[in-house]
């Protein structure tokens, strides 16, 4: 009986030098963490990264965390697409979207706002063209994190973005890994997504429309206790966990 899996792979395996890998970080090459700073790819993903960057046309890692941060744990010849496309990091250099870097002080305004006020159990993640207040490990205070970044939001003009046991609070630029995905895949006749969360689903959407254009697309799902049905639903076929997905890498 032939394996599902490695018939997607076929359409990326079979002309390398056509065809992208991009993955999502958390949840999907590095496991959930109570901690965000603490957060690191399994062990061996960097390296297979590293290797099907030099056979393939494109291997990106989208992501809502900044670039600053991923660069530390991924090899330089991996895109870099950090803070949901706000900016990126090719060969180590960093851009920032044009429209979104004017309110890099405004986020740092929101950020003291955030850390010295709001719920008490909320933890505030800066991430320079963003920030995330979090309430993993303290779900009942749910409702009040909303609330505040609500208010946060409407003083500052910031957007609101929900996440994984978070709020986001971002510049409003229409960007998302939608938006990344299909900037990074122009001129590739293949491409895969690899995602775990909700803030995944624009990449999924963003294949089917490629596929219109005759671009071939395959959707991996992460399965964890939180991914969201709505997501594995959306793809092709799903792994378990980020081991799962390293062994996936592996296959490509």
């Amino acid at each position: 009986m032939a394996d599902p899996i490695s018939e997607l792979l076929d359409a990326l395996r079979a002309k390398p030098s056509q065809a992208g890998i991009l993955s999502d970080f958390d949840g999907t090459l590095a496991e959930i963490v109570d901690e965000p700073a603490d957060a690191r790819p399994l062990e061996g993903v960097p390296e297979l990264l590293e290797g099907l960057a030099g056979r393939y046309a494109l291997v990106a890692v989208v992501s809502g965390r900044p670039v600053s941060f991923l660069a530390r744990w991924l090899p330089s010849s991996v895109v870099l697409e950090g803070v949901y496309g706000l900016e990126v990091a090719r060969d180590g250099v960093v851009v920032d979207n044009p429209t979104a870097a004017p309110w890099r002080p405004i986020v740092d305004e929101v950020f003291e706002v955030a850390h010295a006020g709001g719920p008490e159990e909320m933890r505030v993640e800066h991430k320079g063209l963003s920030l995330t207040l979090h309430y993993r490990g303290n779900p009942e205070i749910d409702e009040q994190v909303h609330s505040f970044a609500e208010q946060l939001a409407q003083r500052s003009g910031l957007s609101m973005r929900p996440a994984r046991l978070s709020v986001e609070l971002h510049p409003p630029v229409a960007v998302d890994k939608g938006t990344a995905l299909r900037d990074l895949a122009g001129g590739l006749a293949a491409v895969c997504f690899i995602g775990d969360d909700a803030g995944d689903l624009p990449a999924f959407r963003a294949l089917d429309e490629l596929a219109a254009n005759g671009v071939t697309g395959v959707r991996i799902g992460v399965r964890s206790d939180e991914a969201p049905l709505e997501l594995l639903d959306a793809v092709d076929v799903v792994v378990d966990g980020p081991a799962g997905v390293r062994d996936l890498l592996a296959q490509l």
